[in-house]
């Protein structure tokens, strides 16, 4: 599959995805915060499989 997630939508990714994850580890935000799994791992495999229909891609041409 051709990648189409750039590099400041990859870092954001991981920077919120990480966030999630912490606070839903210190119990600040419940269950829902482990989606932040789910946006490190688009952002590890640089595809984004909600980007496809849309034809959306943050990759530089």
């Amino acid at each position: 599959m051709k990648t189409n997630v750039g590099s400041l939508d990859r870092i954001l990714r991981m920077v919120v995805g990480a966030a999630l994850i912490v606070l839903a580890l210190t119990g600040v935000i419940g269950l829902w915060g482990y989606i932040g799994v789910v946006l490190i791992a688009t952002a590890a495999i640089r595809i984004c499989p909600a980007y496809l229909p849309f034809k959306i891609n943050t990759c530089k041409k």
